[in-house]
């Protein structure tokens, strides 16, 4: 997310920093004096409410993060400065191109003169910060995102391998540069469209953009069912966002004159944007439709406050706000390596003790990062040529990306912590490629002899799920004797068994999962378990999962659902390294309980299994006993937590039988 603010530099600046709006050019203000605070600029044309608006944005987004319950959408922040970005770069191209000054490498000077100095002074910061807490694995992690966000593609790279909402996203520090990607990326398409529209449309910007808006709006509300990650991290299913920003700046909405009009569409658009932040949640499908609250309301702020104003909009150009607002790019940028930071030395999210520290610390850096790194570079006495401003641009891209590299050459630099053991234990599970598949899964490689986990009786049941199915296989195997079916394990990574599922990382699991009702009808299966990380499911809504149930009871299949099994913020590994010399063998679970409890009401009391009363107490759960680790990383169980698992909750146990199996069965179950 790139955040522009006033700046002194020139005429040609007015419009950049999207508060110049009436096309005339503000009065010079040094701004390499030293000063107290940020204070707005006084000139013509200029507009502290957007200065306010980038304030709202930003302190949702830092309350969110600091974990704020009261403020749990406070995500769409981002979207909100979308818009704003939209709407000032359209304003600052639109001036351009006026008055016949139009230049791509001028607009990408002063993109870099904006954007890059406190943007990479903080990669750099937190470089230093990594290399000195960061055990391999994460350092590996951090300097991977390091080059991509060096690159402005960091977007890809974390919808490649994380996703904002996911478990563990909390310890990479440079998650947030997914927004300033977007941004980038979105950069690289404007300032030609724009100029294409003018000369060959004589500016009828909503019959050439609108079109474009919606396509990304329909792709949008697509994708938050197929394809959430993506939805959330790409600009074709954002740039709707900026676009909206575009269509308020260009198309000279009617003004609105009537006073009472004014208020109400303030309100509204305040309405919007508080709605979206106080009620909406990380399980939400977001962006889509749910987006449009938020930026609706941004858009409609943004236009009445250029007609006039209203008490919204007054109060967002009070003093206190703006100066927040002036400050919001050093702020977005600072406050999320602290949150990263502290949860990784804590190894769990902070919690309301820890908000005011966040805020107030976020707050002091973005005020440091203003005053020392950003003001300088739009000092009137900065005035390199374009070709230094650009070539140094490119240079600080190199040295970035060459840092990563090298931590990956180093791979990781394991010789800061001799006594770090990277994998103590291996996950459980049964024969990958046979009964479970990979991440393009193949159903026609499964059989049915193959994947027959047990033979205890006649009838048949089905182990149906994804890794978090089939890190019970061990288990089962291990109490063969204790379960009175013929167990076949059916399972793929990433694909949860919702016959509805697609995505478009793993675009065989429609497949697979279809599939699976071919296997009940011809195996003739009354019995199935499912299974699944259903966190990660949580967020395109659990409908999909109702649905499937549905089926199978028209079926005639009986179904347990096993919720969701114990993860923890970090691998365990990390956990024990960091906590193991004191004695700590428990750990908070990463995710809301109340998930459980959802799914339910979805499966009904009778047929849902809860794994956490069978391991934990409350939300603090065992991740090792007497030694043992019962966990492979964060969440999938080790040999020997599938066999507690299993035995403690599994729901084809028989356990009126005497308890667990021979030693001698547990361990080869472990061997294998």
């Amino acid at each position: 997310m790139s955040v522009e603010r006033p700046s002194a530099l020139s005429s040609r600046a007015r419009l950049d920093e999207g508060v110049g709006l009436r096309g005339r050019a503000p009065r010079p203000q040094a701004l390499d004096a030293p000063r107290a605070a940020p204070a707005a600029p006084r000139r013509e044309g200029y507009r502290p409410d957007i200065d306010g608006l980038r304030a709202v944005a930003v302190l949702v987004v830092v309350l969110y993060h600091a974990g704020v319950a009261a403020a749990s959408g406070g995500f769409v922040g981002v979207d909100i400065f979308f818009v704003i970005s939209g709407y000032v770069i359209s304003k600052s191209l639109l001036g351009d191109i006026e008055a016949g000054r139009f230049s791509v490498t001028g607009f990408y000077e002063r993109r870099i003169k904006r954007i890059f100095p406190a943007l990479f002074v903080t990669m750099a910061v937190t470089f230093v910060a990594a290399v000195a807490l960061l055990l391999p694995t994460y350092l590996l992690d951090y300097c991977k995102s390091l080059i991509a966000t060096a690159a402005f593609v960091s977007n890809l790279y974390f919808w490649k391998n994380s996703g904002y909402f996911a478990n563990g996203a909390d310890l990479r520090p440079l998650l947030h540069t997914w927004s300033l990607s977007v941004e980038e990326q979105f950069y690289i398409f404007a300032p030609l469209t724009l100029f294409v529209v003018f000369r060959f449309f004589r500016k009828r910007w909503a019959l050439a953009l609108t079109p474009l808006a919606l396509a990304s709006l329909g792709l949008s509300v697509f994708a938050s069912k197929v394809g959430p990650t993506a939805n959330f991290f790409l600009l074709p299913t954002r740039a709707w966002e900026l676009l909206l920003g575009a269509l308020v700046a260009l198309t000279a909405l009617p003004s609105v004159r009537a006073r009472w009009l004014r208020e109400l569409l303030a309100a509204l658009g305040a309405s919007g944007v508080a709605f979206a932040v106080f009620a909406y949640t990380p399980a939400t499908p977001f962006p889509g439709i749910a987006a449009l609250p938020p930026c609706l309301g941004a858009a409609l702020l943004i236009h009445v406050g250029s007609c006039g104003g209203s008490w919204p909009t007054r109060l967002l150009a009070l003093p206190p706000m703006v100066a927040i607002g002036l400050v919001s790019y050093s702020l977005y940028l600072v406050h999320w390596p602290i949150i990263s930071f502290l949860t990784y030395y804590q190894l769990r999210a902070p919690g309301p003790a820890e908000a005011p520290l966040v805020v107030g610390a976020s707050l002091a850096l973005a005020y440091a990062s203003w005053r020392f790194v950003e003001q300088p570079f739009r000092s009137r006495s900065f005035r390199p040529s374009r070709a230094v401003v650009i070539g140094g641009g490119l240079l600080a891209m190199a040295l970035a990306a060459a840092l990563g590299a090298a931590g990956l050459a180093a791979k990781g630099f394991p010789g800061r912590f001799p006594g770090f053991a990277e994998s103590a234990a291996r996950q459980a599970g049964g024969p990958e490629g046979l009964c479970f598949l990979d991440n393009d899964p193949d159903p026609t490689r499964w059989s049915a002899a193959g994947c027959t986990l047990t033979h205890g009786g006649t009838e048949k049941a089905l182990l149906w799920g994804d890794s978090y199915a089939n890190h019970y296989a061990t288990g089962i195997e291990a109490y063969a004797a204790q379960i009175p079916y013929s167990v076949m394990e059916y399972a793929a990574a990433g694909c949860p068994p919702v016959l509805s599922y697609s995505a478009y990382n793993r675009p065989g699991c429609q497949r697979f999962n279809q599939h699976a009702i071919a296997i009940i009808r011809e195996q003739g299966i009354r019995t199935v378990v499912m299974s699944a990380r259903w966190a990660d499911l949580e967020r395109r809504g659990l409908g999909g999962l109702a649905d499937t149930l549905a089926v199978l009871s028209k079926l005639g299949v009986n179904v347990y659902v096993i919720g969701q099994s114990p993860m923890f913020t970090a691998d365990v590994h990390v956990i024990s390294f960091r906590e193991g010399e004191r004695g700590r063998d428990v750990w908070p679970i990463s995710f809301d309980p109340s998930l459980n409890r959802r799914l339910a009401a979805i499966a009904g009391p009778a047929r849902f299994v809860d794994p956490l009363p069978g391991l934990c107490q409350g939300t603090i759960c065992p991740y090792r006993e007497r030694g043992e680790f019962l966990f492979a990383d964060e969440g999938h169980f080790s040999p020997a937590g599938s066999l507690r698992a299993v035995a403690s909750y599994f729901p084809l146990l028989r356990r009126s039988a005497p308890p667990a199996p021979a030693r001698q069965a547990a361990d080869s179950a472990m061997r294998r």
